[in-house]
């Protein structure tokens, strides 16, 4: 690059060349910027995007700020954790420097066709300045790449670098060399390599400079355990493998319906929240994003729930993705190993067992929601749910893979002995409560699928096992549902046996197959279920809360409409005829996504903004049944699993 500065620019700064890029003196002021920048208001979940590698994620807003990074895995410790607190718990701040000092909001952001790269561009009145952030696939290390490109003029550009370790318990210890500096963090370092000297301050490792046009240029973050001193990143290189891995796992979607870049869109989410080396998935990237805003149903979402897990790969099987489902098997024998009869309803990613819950007392939460927590106690309870969504989705990957049958019989006959010993028994149900154990009739209905889809592959040839007395037990359970869940007088199927309270997971049995669509109960359910649950909008309410006072689920205050229970009503609706309605819906849901096509868990209808864990894959499973049952009438209902036409 020409050092001399266009006569059509501004007068810059006294400069210093080094490379190809002309340094800013202004590194100096930055304890004046950091005060200006922490009077930043917090940010809606929705004005954030996701990049990840299979291993894990960050999370980075429209102001280019990354805050919310774990390293090296997605349950690990945050070394970005301003996301559930301020910027002095870890951030990693790189664009153009506005005119308050402070980096202004993007004007566009979006992902690349088919790809997880995030490309944010600002136009200041410098000049344009474009931004691809994108974490690249296949290296063991966690790397962050954030690749600055200059359209227009020649601006002021700040990349700030905050580490820290522990959810942004400590400052950490920061040197820097020339063109690379590293954090330690204790258990590992994390590398900066960069076109330009970086300085490290307080822990904080900050580098400034001027970014003309035609000039690009790459800040590379690698995390590597111990003192391994990482190789340097060929970011180019890293580029065009990450847009390639990605586009080319998206060419395998079936799907070539309407609504085809949101089906794209959802899918890339539900592979993003997949753990590359087991197989496993997380049911979101993050913890304790607000269920209600100051409320305290804040939970770590980033582990294996059987059943998230189950209903994702349904999804993708649907959408013709295999492989998904042969490593989410291959896991699951693993930490099964053998004894069904250990069996819990959620797992570390790599197959952990203990998953501890704690409170983060240091971490302010999400607009001062808290507590903050890791761990997850509901591990330990019994949700006999699961083992219905378990075995369906085996049975359905064997119809798929017929080569997966030998490892998926020894699977289900194992688990549906198991559930043999506990159907009966009241649970904590899907929904994962912290009050009094229930019969929940979702509960049951799914021990019902258990036993139907265990029946049905054995009495195919698969594995043996006890059938007669299997189908004698389906259809006991099937009776006592219909007895002691239904309420006649309603004509609504009930939360749990004797209740008059109603939930949405009650759709299921539409989609299981429990009862054919058109039984008079299914529409009576269905009409019950919007009458009572429905806020603004159409949204579902996953059951009726108690304000202050403790619910069903044992817990005090409110919470969103939960958007998965969104996606299993327009199923329904199409099951029962109802397909303009359900298309009306589907429109109602594409809608409230964010502008890069992502769904936290909740939807608060009279704020109009998401909620909870973020981004949430129950939702975008919620998105892609929505397209599916909505597509034609030759789209179909069978079982829970929505058949898409060839």
């Amino acid at each position: 690059m020409d050092s001399r500065i266009p006569s059509s620019q501004s007068p810059l700064p006294q400069e210093a060349v080094t490379g190809e890029l002309i340094l800013s003196p202004r590194i100096t002021e930055l304890n004046s910027v950091r005060q200006q920048n922490s009077a930043r208001a917090t940010p809606r979940i929705e004005d954030y995007g996701l990049i990840g590698n299979l291993r894990t994620a960050t999370l980075v807003d429209r102001r280019g700020s990354a805050d919310w990074m774990c390293v090296p895995r997605f349950d690990s410790p945050a070394v970005f954790a301003s996301l559930l607190g301020s910027e002095e718990h870890g951030m990693w701040t790189f664009g153009p420097v506005g005119l308050d000092d402070a980096i202004p909001e993007v004007n566009r952001q979006r992902y690349l066709d088919g790809t997880l790269v995030l490309e944010s561009t600002w136009l200041t009145p410098a000049g344009t300045v474009q931004i691809l952030d994108f974490m690249p696939i296949g290296d063991e290390t966690a790397q962050l790449v954030r690749m600055a490109r200059g359209i227009s003029g020649c601006v002021p550009m700040r990349s700030l670098l905050r580490a820290r370790p522990g959810y942004g318990r400590s400052v950490p210890r920061a040197v820097a060399e020339g063109l690379r500096a590293r954090v330690d963090l204790g258990d590992g370092r994390v590398w900066l390599d960069a076109p330009v000297p970086v300085d490290a301050e307080n822990g904080d490792l900050v580098a400034e400079f001027w970014l003309s046009e035609g000039e690009t240029v790459a800040f590379s973050l690698s995390w590597q355990p111990g003192t391994d001193v990482p190789r340097v990143p060929d970011a180019s290189q890293l580029l065009g493998d990450t847009q390639h891995f990605w586009r080319d796992w998206i060419s395998q979607c079936t799907y070539a319906g309407p609504d085809r870049a949101a089906v794209e869109r959802s899918l890339i989410m539900l592979k993003a929240l997949q753990y590359e080396p087991t197989g496993a998935f997380v049911a979101a990237p993050t913890t304790s994003l607000p269920e209600e805003l100051g409320g305290v149903r804040n939970w770590d979402y980033r582990f294996c729930w059987l059943r998230d897990s189950a209903l994702f790969v349904d999804t993708l099987l649907d959408f013709g993705f295999i492989e998904e489902a042969r490593a989410f098997i291959e896991w699951l024998q693993g930490v099964i190993d053998g004894l069904p009869e250990s069996l819990q309803i959620m797992y570390g990613i790599g197959g952990e067992r203990e998953l501890t819950e704690v409170e983060l007392d240091w971490l302010p939460g999400f607009a001062e929601s808290t507590p903050v927590r890791i761990g997850n106690g509901a591990a330990g309870q019994l949700q006999v749910d699961v083992y219905g969504e378990v075995v369906n989705v085996l049975y359905k990957a064997q119809l798929h893979d017929p080569g997966l049958a030998p490892a998926v019989a020894e699977l289900v006959t194992g688990l549906v002995t198991c559930l043999e010993t506990l159907y009966e028994q009241p649970d904590m149900g899907i929904w994962e409560i912290r009050g009094p154990r229930r019969h929940f009739v979702h509960s049951k209905i799914m021990a019902w699928v258990a036993f139907d889809r265990a029946i049905q592959l054995v009495s195919a040839g698969h594995g043996e096992g006890p059938v007669e007395r299997w189908r004698q037990i389906r259809d006991e359970l099937h009776q006592e549902v219909c007895e002691r869940g239904y309420d006649p007088e309603r004509n609504t199927f009930t939360q749990s046996y004797g209740s008059t309270e109603l939930d949405a997971a009650l759709l299921h049995i539409v989609t299981s197959g429990f009862l054919p669509p058109s039984d008079p109960r299914i529409t009576g359910t269905v009409e019950a279920i919007q009458r009572e649950l429905s806020t603004q909008g159409g949204f579902l309410l996953r059951y009726l809360t108690e304000g202050t006072e403790p619910g069903v689920d044992g817990l005090p205050g409110d919470e969103g409409a939960f958007l998965i229970c969104m996606g299993w009503m327009i199923v329904a609706l199409s099951a029962i005829g109802r397909h303009e309605e359900a298309g009306i819906f589907k429109d109602q849901l594409l809608q409230i996504r964010n502008h890069l096509g992502l769904l936290a868990e909740e939807w608060d209808a009279d704020a109009g903004r998401q909620l909870g864990n973020f981004p949430q894959g129950f939702s975008h499973v919620a998105v892609l049944l929505a397209v599916a049952a909505t597509t034609s009438p030759a789209v179909t209902v069978h079982r829970q699993n929505v058949v898409i036409p060839s």
